[in-house]
């Protein structure tokens, strides 16, 4: 009997946080899916024709192509070199390069097209004003964030990490054992470089371009703040477009762009692991060794200040745009001393939207959270724990509300709950939970598998031999030994859910803004000192959440 509970309690567990995905994850998906087909009740491509007869969707689809592709290319140009010097020289500040040339990665992108936007602008932005006092004769730029380039520059600069850190953590694990035999053999660095080393990582090369892909095609804050006065139209855009209209025509034409977002996602989900697949190759050794760290010789101050110049243009820049407008009376007149103020501190800081914007983002994150972290950690279980047949579908499957762009996921939701399959969340507190935590759920997944799969299955066993049910030594064995990988994986949904934009615009509401989008507000229609303002503290709160996630995880887990 006691055994029958025991199975009992932990299917009927698994088996709710496997429908709380399906419900709230995977079922908005295949009915936005469903929808896009469907005209006046029946089955019809007539969406797909009218949204793709107009030149200007088409154009929108092949901004996105070519945006998501030169970043692609080009993060991983950047990324490959940046990660071999931190990795495998001996260029000296390693460590601090290294947590400075992430720093963009813990800034929301959308806020570093606002940095980006001061420090551009042809008119009044920092460094064309520096420009042009150092070259007279120079009325207006010379720089122009405002173009397809400038965009991608700055879709760069906030994506390119993602391939950083796939890239870094090849070459870390990378057995350099084939690396010495090729030196020994009397090849040079470069040559060992371009026959031995980018071979072995071309899987982490291959992963990390295509996060890059998807990342962008999928972003609206970059394209929207950038590209908007650009007039440069992504699928994003249009889509939010769409939606704004607010009739059920315009409505089916946003799904039918959608689900074009959602083919590139899958497309190169599947790329990603036929190609991870196919390539097996073998860098980890039988044991544990440590990479022969490249001389650089007379390279090596050089490349040093190479690596500075860069760390000061990615992360270093931005954050001194945002804090200089902070500061200003006036955009116009420049960062000068009589014109220092801190009048828009004080505004913002006693304006009650940005407390209430704060507040509904931080129960909203904590809410999305806590209930991924549970959801995930029994997904989790299942996966690792379990003989369970199929047992690893639900973790695809929370990868897979991952991939999806997140605009696609916010109009799958739209299309779900309001109403129409008996439940309305629309407009709603809830609705903001309910998609930062489907979005984010493979994070706490991920953490919660791993740590898993260290915990040796004699200890539950020796708890449950003594009588013990499951529940109780899942409570007091599984969790206490996993405790700082699950405050990690806490924290991993926390963070991106309390700074998001992309689905916030389509699931906000007069009683629920979160505070991505009263900065997006601030910044596109009201005051851009006051959106720098609230940027300072978002990167601060960001700062302190990223700190307290390695304090409580024990150093394991960091943005």
């Amino acid at each position: 009997m006691s055994m029958r509970f025991r199975v009992e309690s932990k299917s009927v567990a698994i088996a709710l946080a496997v429908a709380v995905l399906l419900l709230f994850g995977i079922f908005p998906i295949v009915l936005l899916v469903i929808n896009s087909f469907i005209v006046d009740g029946h089955f019809s491509l007539g969406n797909f024709r009218e949204v793709y007869a107009n030149k200007s969707n088409l154009t929108a689809v092949w901004n996105t192509i070519k945006a998501s592709g030169l970043t692609m290319l080009f993060g991983t140009v950047l990324s490959f070199p940046l990660a071999w010097l931190v990795g495998r020289t001996d260029l000296p500040f390693k460590t601090v390069f290294r947590t400075l040339i992430i720093t963009p990665y813990m800034v929301p992108p959308f806020v570093g097209a606002i940095a980006w936007g001061y420090l551009a602008n042809p008119r009044i932005g920092y460094l064309n004003q520096w420009i042009r006092a150092l070259i007279p004769g120079i009325e207006q730029g010379p720089l122009n964030i405002y173009t397809m380039g400038g965009m991608i520059w700055v879709l760069v600069l906030f994506y390119f990490p993602f391939s950083f850190l796939s890239i870094s953590r090849a070459l870390e694990k990378m057995d350099p054992s084939l690396e010495e035999a090729a030196r020994i053999s009397g090849a040079g660095p470069m040559r060992v470089l371009k026959d031995i080393t980018i071979p072995l990582t071309a899987p982490a090369i291959a992963a990390g371009a295509l996060l890059v892909f998807v990342a962008v095609a999928s972003a609206f804050g970059i394209p929207s703040l950038i590209g908007g006065q650009a007039r440069i139209q992504v699928v994003t855009t249009r889509i939010i477009s769409y939606v704004y209209v607010g009739t059920p025509e315009a409505m089916h034409e946003a799904t039918a762009l959608a689900v074009v977002l959602l083919i590139l996602s899958v497309i190169a989900l599947w790329f990603s692991n036929w190609y991870l697949a196919k390539r097996e190759y073998f860098t980890l050794g039988g044991k544990s060794t440590r990479p022969t760290m490249v001389e650089l010789g007379r390279w090596k101050w050089p490349m040093v200040v190479l690596f500075a110049i860069a760390c000061f243009v990615f992360a270093i820049l931005p954050v001194m745009a945002l804090v200089m407008t902070s500061l200003v009376k006036t955009m116009g007149r420049g960062f000068a001393f009589d014109n220092l103020t801190l009048d828009v501190w004080r505004s913002v800081l006693k304006d009650k939207v940005t407390w209430r914007t704060l507040r509904t983002s931080l129960f909203s994150s904590v809410l999305a959270a806590t209930g991924g972290t549970v959801v995930g950690l029994l997904i989790a279980y299942l996966k690792v724990k379990t003989r369970v047949r199929f047992r690893t579908i639900p973790d695809f499957l929370a990868t897979f509300c991952n991939a999806t762009p997140g605009i696609v996921l916010a109009l799958g939701l739209i299309i779900a709950f309001s109403g129409k399959y008996g439940l309305n969340l629309y407009g709603t507190f809830w609705m903001l939970v309910v998609a930062y935590f489907v979005r984010h759920l493979s994070y706490a997944v991920r953490q919660a598998a791993a740590a898993l799969e260290q915990v040796h299955p004699s200890l539950e066993e020796a708890a449950l031999s003594s009588g013990a049910g499951w529940g109780r030594v899942f409570r007091d064995v599984t969790i206490p030994l996993i405790g700082p990988s699950l405050v990690g994986g806490w924290f991993l949904v926390f963070m991106p859910s309390f700074y998001e934009l992309t689905m916030s615009v389509l699931l906000y509401s007069s009683k629920a803004t979160p505070v991505g989008y009263h900065l997006y507000h601030l910044s596109s229609f009201a005051s851009p000192q006051s959106a720098a303002v609230l940027s300072v503290l978002i990167l601060i709160l960001v700062l302190i959440g990223n700190l307290l996630m390695r304090w409580a995880s024990r150093g394991k887990v960091s943005l």
